[in-house]
């Protein structure tokens, strides 16, 4: 059956909620999309990622063939927000992990471009016994299309491009208070993720030269005035954005932000048994929040918890004196091959009354007040936590 649009907007509401409860049960993440990606493409399986991660949860990301060179702050954007890209058609996949698969900007089954291990997935009985949802953001319409998302995860309709769908999905998400309080996620719309989906609105029509219809206009200037006004508020540099060229050479030195600030954390890293930890004291951390803005703290907190569980093989431990320097922002991230302890031990362990999480991954924190010496309360916790994890 051809792709057709969305008959009503109750019907469209009910597949975002069902996208965004599955933010929540899902684990591993698949993000693909059609050989040869353009601009909504690339960004539209950016963008879910970026949601993903403020989930905690694993997100991959496959590109097949060639990337431009203007599409590599996409890249960046993946390294620093803890998104795996896999470039190759027999890249090692942890198959068995996956349990959620996101097409995006694809008209049809034969076009998806995926790693040669996760094609079977595809299959619908392989669907019925694996468990595996496909979601799937489109805004192709034409004849010989054809769905490939489960009905009920399949946001396929008019839309400018798949990434005002993705869009579309973060706004009604951003109404879900309690959720994004459980999950401790305070910057949905964050920078990268709005430059994402501005990015493959404008992508369809060269970079916003041709703009096609009054509806394109007015999503180009919804997410372009969001960008400016997250811009203004969270950089050091003032000043409105008269033109595309200006917003993209921004984000290009945004991206450099980044690649320092995690240079800057991963030079204090350390390693105990169990754990890779980083954690700043308040000087360190002084230096870090006067040179990067929150955001970028934020999520390069992220993806350094993220690397360092992977490199322990267990657990890792990340933390920093805020930018008011009132509390200590701490970050607990389990590896996805150390299954057999949940974090949130940790909170019940130690008593902690302000943090949160799900098994994989946690958030605490503590007034500064509380903490005499930052070396002497890690030296504690980790300690803590390795008799905890050898004597479960």
């Amino acid at each position: 059956m051809s792709k057709h649009e969305i008959v009503s907007i109750r019907r469209k509401n009910d597949i975002a909620a069902n996208i965004i409860d599955r933010l929540t049960t899902g684990r591993c993440f698949l993000m693909l999309g059609h050989a040869n990606p353009d601009e909504d493409c690339i960004a539209a399986m950016v963008s879910f990622g970026l949601l993903v991660s403020k989930f905690d949860k694993h997100a991959f990301i496959y590109i097949d063939g060639k990337l431009q060179e203007q599409h590599h702050y996409l890249l960046n954007i993946c390294k620093h927000n803890s998104i795996e890209v896999l470039r190759d058609r027999s890249a090692e996949v942890p198959v068995s992990e996956i349990d959620t698969i996101v097409v995006c900007d694809t008209p049809k089954p034969t076009m998806v471009a995926a790693p040669d291990a996760v094609a079977p997935l595809f299959a619908d009985e392989a669907r019925g016994e694996s468990g595996v949802v496909v979601i799937e953001f489109d805004h192709h319409l034409a004849a010989d299309s054809a769905y490939i998302g489960d009905a009920d995860y399949a946001l396929v309709t008019e839309a400018s491009s798949a990434c005002e769908l993705v869009g579309y999905t973060a706004f009604k998400l951003s109404d879900r208070t309690e959720l994004l309080a459980e999950y401790r996620i305070d910057d949905l719309f964050s920078r990268n993720f709005v430059l994402s989906v501005l990015t493959g609105i404008i992508g369809d029509s060269k970079m916003g030269k041709f703009l096609k219809s009054r509806r394109e206009r007015r999503f180009y200037e919804i997410f372009s005035t969001m960008f400016n006004d997250l811009l203004t508020a969270q950089t050091t540099r003032a000043g409105n954005f008269s033109n595309k060229e200006e917003v993209f050479t921004e984000l290009i030195r945004l991206s450099a932000e980044e690649e320092a600030c995690y240079a800057y954390m991963t030079e204090h890293a350390a390693y105990s048994p169990s754990i890779g930890y980083v954690v700043l004291d308040e000087g360190e951390s002084r230096a870090m929040t006067d040179r990067f803005d929150t955001e970028t703290v934020v999520s390069v907190s992220r993806a350094i918890a993220d690397s360092l569980a992977e490199k322990s093989g267990k657990l890792s431990l990340a933390g920093y004196y805020d930018a008011t320097g009132g509390l200590v922002q701490f970050r607990v991230r389990r590896s996805r091959h150390f299954k057999s302890y949940d974090v949130r031990r940790i909170i019940e362990l130690f008593d902690f009354s302000n943090g949160g999480g799900h098994e994989g991954a946690i958030g605490f924190r503590i007034d500064r007040d509380e903490i005499d010496d930052v070396r002497r309360f890690t030296a504690r916790l980790i300690a803590g936590i390795e008799r905890d994890i050898a004597n479960p």
